[in-house]
């Protein structure tokens, strides 16, 4: 089970905790990055994480990392609720403690988050971020969620769905990795509703379900009877208020059965995955992991209808079906639009 740290500093059991494994983990590692002494022991790994693990985007590396340690590849700590000042130094102590690859998200860390890399060589990192990779990190990867085909499906669903023809959006900044998703569930309301309008709104955090909740309901009051629910707190105002939502990275259908109709899951194991095994045969370097997130790649999917099954005009799902395939072929693409989306 992996160790749970909550607050943003280190306790002094955990200090100790880290520096125990230290020599052990130097023992089985190479110099520089070259691998596993033996393939059969397994991986050192560690997470810094901004927000908690229950969190949609966290929570699919938190569930990939600990599949992975189900599976005996890897020992899986993790460090959650981890202040933007106190990252850089929980890196280093992950560093310092022999672990071998350290993943989470450096959006609101970058420059911090690669001088580490760059002072602990022989480590490997594995970070959100909407940079590329870089020659002066060459033991920094990057990765994102580009899940844009699953969003791009979802928006099909929810154009069928929506009556009022208005869509209300909540994200939580109007960053890349937000604004593609966005732009794609857009794209794809247009496929079956192209007379569509969006109200898009952020709310400026990623946690905090009220202050979406409350974005949510003056979308509602505006007109709208279908909610992209991109942050915790809009579907639980489509419920209150008896519209549907969309979610997204994470299926909340049971949660909301009579609200959720489609989402647009992340799926972090193929991304995790290659990162394991290049570190297992010491040919880890500096890349761009956002492909494995792509459909193509088992990187993202639309959720199960559940109890939508079957209320989906047909048509629309026809067209799902027929658009996943030609993803699936690489027979059409769906565009990679980073551009903050508009109201319209």
């Amino acid at each position: 089970m992996a160790f749970r740290q909550t607050g943003p500093a280190l306790s002094i059991s955990r200090r100790s905790l880290l520096r125990a494994t230290a020599l052990g983990a130097a023992a089985l590692t190479l110099p520089g990055l070259t691998g596993r002494a033996q393939a059969q022991v397994p991986l050192k790994v560690a997470a810094v994480y901004t927000v908690p693990v229950e969190q949609q985007w966290v929570s699919r590396l938190h569930i990939a990392a600990n599949a992975a340690q189900e599976r005996g590849e890897i020992e899986y700590v993790f460090s959650e609720n981890t202040a933007n000042g106190d990252y850089e130094r929980v890196m280093r102590e992950y560093a310092e403690a022999g672990y071998d690859l350290i993943i989470g998200e450096a959006f609101a860390v970058e420059d911090a988050a690669r001088q580490v890399a760059a002072d602990y060589p022989d480590k490997a990192f594995l970070l959100g971020s909407s940079f590329k990779p870089s020659e002066d990190n060459p033991n920094f990867a990057v990765f994102d969620n580009y899940i844009q085909d699953a969003s791009y499906l979802s928006g099909i669903i929810a154009g069928a769905m929506t009556k009022s023809k208005n869509i209300g959006m909540v994200g939580g900044f109007p960053i890349p990795e937000v604004n593609r998703l966005m732009n794609a569930f857009m794209a794809g309301v247009r496929e079956t509703a192209p007379d569509a309008t969006f109200q898009v709104a952020f709310i400026g955090s990623w946690f905090d379900p009220p202050k979406a909740k409350e974005t949510a309901f003056a979308q509602i009051e505006a007109g709208a009877d279908l909610l992209y629910a991109e942050r915790f707190g809009v579907s639980d105002a489509a419920k209150e208020k008896g519209i549907l939502a969309v979610g997204n990275v994470i299926d909340t259908q049971s949660e909301y059965p009579e609200t959720v109709v489609a989402s647009a899951l992340w799926h972090f194991e193929p991304t995790l995955d290659a990162a394991i095994a290049k570190v297992k045969a010491g040919t880890f370097k500096a890349e761009d992991y956002g492909i494995y997130s792509f459909m193509k790649e088992g990187g993202c999917s639309l959720a199960p209808l559940g109890t939508f099954e079957g209320k989906v005009p047909e048509t629309a799902m026809k067209l799902v079906a027929e658009k996943q395939a030609a993803i699936m072929d690489g027979s059409f693409v769906v565009e990679i639009d980073d551009a903050e989306p508009k109201s319209s």
